[in-house]
């Protein structure tokens, strides 16, 4: 959603069908979705059967890695109607402590305005099948809305969204505290046709301790985790690429929006900011 100014909401599956599994309360928001809105049956696999082949330590100070992250400078209102400028200057991201920081900032003397950062793979390192971690420690401002997520490298032939297809490996909304979203769009299945296929998980302190987020890809699924345990599968039903568009490369994006259609579904407190997102590492493996 997060690529066109189409609105993003909490309550965006129009027929409800919860599905509450297991002592970590995790719900899916399975309400009108087809066969690709499989229950989770997987567990995560041997640690062993995975290659490192990128990742970011942060193990280093200043400007996050040139030679591995590149700045989207952007203007206010760009997607979703969100009140955040995009900058590459070091008070929106950088890296301290052995940590990435993606901080944003009210503006001083303005009642709306506000700076943050969006960084990406897409120069550095495209992923095509493989797993992805990133553990990281999110914002709980109200407005905030940090998001881990991927798009594809070329949308030849798919042009738009959502028909090029989006991967949210990780979304948070301020208001709603402690639950972190997991989602999947493509041209078949998406928000605005109400069967998109998305799922929660109750992770209470989101905000105050870092967990791992992560996402394993096949060529048959999509596989969704929080401290490796699975939150929901995403199915190639072999139906073509308007289902399953995950057949090219995508990069990473690493963002802290504030407000929009979804962040600021509640208002934006000025009070809770600057807040950020902080990451440990990125680590991206492939399949030995």
């Amino acid at each position: 959603m997060k690529t066109q100014s189409v609105p993003k909401r909490a309550n965006r599956v129009t027929t409800a069908g919860w599905l509450i599994l297991g002592l970590m309360g995790i719900v899916v928001l399975a309400g009108g979705l087809t066969s690709c809105a499989s229950t989770p049956q997987a567990q995560v696999e041997d640690p062993d059967s995975w290659q490192l082949v990128w990742s970011d330590e942060f193990e280093y100070t200043g400007s996050p890695d040139p030679e591995k992250w590149f700045h989207e400078v952007l203007p206010p209102g760009a997607y979703n109607r969100e009140l955040q400028a995009y900058t590459n200057k070091e008070a929106n991201s950088r890296v301290e402590d052995g940590k990435l920081i993606i901080q944003a900032h009210p503006i001083p003397g303005t009642q709306r305005g506000y700076t943050s950062a969006r960084i990406t793979t897409r120069i550095s390192h495209h992923m095509y099948l493989g797993r992805i971690e990133v553990r990281a420690k999110l914002p709980d401002a109200l407005g905030s809305w940090p998001a881990i997520w991927m798009l594809p490298v070329s949308t030849v032939g798919r042009t738009g969204w959502p028909h090029s297809g989006e991967i949210d490996i990780m979304e948070h909304v301020g208001y709603e505290t402690g639950v972190v979203h997991s989602s999947v769009h493509t041209s078949k299945y998406n928000w605005p046709n109400g069967n998109h296929h998305t799922a929660t998980i109750d992770v209470p302190e989101v905000a105050q301790a870092f967990h791992t987020y992560a996402m394993e890809w096949t060529e048959d699924y999509l596989d969704f985790f929080v401290d490796d345990q699975l939150i929901t599968r995403y199915e190639n039903e072999g139906s073509g690429w308007e289902a399953w568009p995950f057949d090219v490369p995508f990069y990473l994006i690493l963002n802290v929006a504030v407000g929009g259609e979804w962040g600021g579904a509640q208002g934006v407190n000025r009070n809770d900011y600057p807040d950020q997102m902080e990451v440990e590492w990125v680590r991206i493996f492939a399949r030995r």
